[in-house]
């Protein structure tokens, strides 16, 4: 097929090689990029009623006075009811970081605070554990650490009979791991993976969300991968997690959003995740995608859009891990009833929450990467238009549809001769004139794909006249070469 002339060009294979390499090159680091974007906060966790029960007074600034006192009234108040207004007290103030401070030099307070969250009187121990969540919640590492005396007793506390009581531990720990490394370093000895993987097995929502967050928590600390993830993926937490997110009536919402995230860090750590893959958690996310689509479908405010972004990134970065070498049993995703979900999932997006295509679009990318049949199923559904309709959103967006539309192309001429003619050409004229280097960079992979596979796609981009726009870029030094090798393509076919 290569005349004499055409011999100074690459055949088609290495051309299509380096093409790969350069789009694989690019989402490797994009990914390490959302990686290292992921965010960790702290929650407190207040009781409403209580706090209106108690009046809605202003939290007062203590000093060391005030702390003595109260500290002084838990321990020798004639009554039950008047240690606890002491607590609460005392708890209120330790809402204010000066307070917090004062609080943890001032000596034998914590070894006071610690006694009354042991003691067998149950509104004391709940009061002095809601001061220990005042003092978690404080972005003062020092803070974490004096409370490093009371993590033994809030672990073995995740094992009582009260779910509020739970809950509040739950909470209290999940912000004491972020904040010190100390800290994580005495839980992790004391037992905190084996203590979670027992409440995993609540029946209490409450609980199993605080659960969720205190786990990710600990996902996510640097060195979780080494130090963390292989204890987690040694225990029972892989296929309780994925229970959980099993679609259903059972599904609840602020639940699966807590363990889908904790199934995104334990992924992106990159551990085992051939364990998750074998434990069916493909499986399970691609059914969890179809149950969103249908959701979406079915009323416009589900709240959908919280758990979308997690189980997204999961399903995404499991296929990666995959390299989509996974078929047959309980692992095969069904390439048309994906492909439809999501693209429901797309214009649902579009329409509510934009900044989530490209989510969407990365997985369809890693979808159609390795995977002719999904390819297939872009092209008999006639789903390419609305993945041109996307173009204009933004450059990122417009970057990740026109990755989706080379791994369409690179599967060969019998799926380039289907991606042309069509709308497809006005818009790549539009994306190469774009001011955005990347854009137009894609732009130009995919036209070298469908110059190669389709020759009239070459002619029709000539008649289009699209050297004059190809000329725009000659002096960009990041897209000479490739601009000079499309401008070769496309005369010498």
């Amino acid at each position: 097929m290569w005349s004499g002339r055409q011999g100074r060009l690459r055949p088609v294979g290495c051309v299509v090689e380096e093409l790969r390499c350069r789009r694989r090159e690019r989402e490797a680091a994009l990914r390490k990029a959302r990686r290292e974007q992921q965010l960790i906060s702290k929650r407190l966790l207040r009781d409403d009623a209580s706090e209106e029960a108690e009046g809605g007074c202003v939290a007062m600034i203590l000093g060391e006075t005030e702390i003595q006192h109260f500290l002084r009234l838990t321990q020798q108040g004639t009554e039950e009811k008047e240690r606890e207004r002491a607590l609460v007290s005392l708890r209120r103030g330790l809402q204010h970081p000066e307070t917090q401070q004062t609080f943890i030099w001032l000596e034998g307070s914590m070894r006071t605070l610690v006694g009354l969250l042991t003691s067998n009187q149950a509104l004391l121990q709940l009061e002095a554990a809601r001061c220990l969540h005042e003092l978690s919640h404080s972005e003062q590492s020092a803070v974490a650490e004096a409370c490093l005396p009371a993590t033994s007793y809030l672990l073995t506390y995740l094992s009582g009979h009260s779910s509020d009581f739970i809950e509040l531990c739950l909470y209290t720990l999940g912000n004491l791991i972020v904040e010190s490394e100390a800290v994580r370093r005495q839980l992790l000895p004391q037992g905190i993976v084996p203590a979670l993987a027992a409440c995993i097995q609540s029946p209490h929502l409450t609980v199993l969300e605080a659960l969720g967050y205190a786990l990710s928590q600990l996902l996510q600390v640097k060195e979780a991968p080494e130090m963390i993830i292989p204890s987690v993926l040694g225990s029972t937490l892989p296929e309780h997690i994925l229970r959980l997110l099993q679609p259903g009536p059972k599904l609840n919402l602020g639940v699966a959003v807590e363990f889908a995230w904790c199934l995104h860090y334990i992924i992106c750590s990159q551990v085992d995740n051939t364990l998750l893959i074998s434990h069916g958690g493909l499986s399970t996310l691609g059914l969890l995608l179809l149950d969103m689509a249908g959701a979406v479908q079915r009323t416009e405010d589900t709240g959908l859009e919280l758990l979308a972004c997690p189980v997204l990134r999961c399903l995404s970065n499991l296929l990666t891990e995959a390299a989509m070498e996974v078929v047959g049993g309980q692992n095969q995703l069904e390439d048309e009833r994906v492909v439809v979900a999501l693209f429901i999932l797309l214009q649902f997006f579009l329409q509510k929450q934009p900044s989530l295509l490209p989510e969407g679009l990365w997985l369809l990318n890693n979808l159609t990467a390795n995977s002719p049949s999904f390819c297939t199923s872009l092209l008999s559904m006639d789903l390419i238009e609305p993945l041109l309709q996307l173009l204009p959103v933004s450059n990122v967006v417009s970057i990740l549809v026109l990755t989706v539309l080379c791994n369409v192309a690179e599967k060969g001429p019998a799926y380039c001769q289907r991606l042309w003619p069509g709308p497809l050409l006005s818009c790549l004229i539009g994306t190469l004139a774009s001011p955005d280097i990347e854009v137009v960079g894609q732009s130009l992979e995919l036209l070298q794909l469908l110059f190669l596979y389709q020759p009239e796609a070459a002619k029709d981009f000539l008649q289009q006249s699209g050297l004059q726009v190809l000329e725009r870029h000659q002096e960009e030094a990041q897209l000479q070469d490739r601009v000079h090798a499309l401008q070769q393509t496309a005369l010498h076919q």
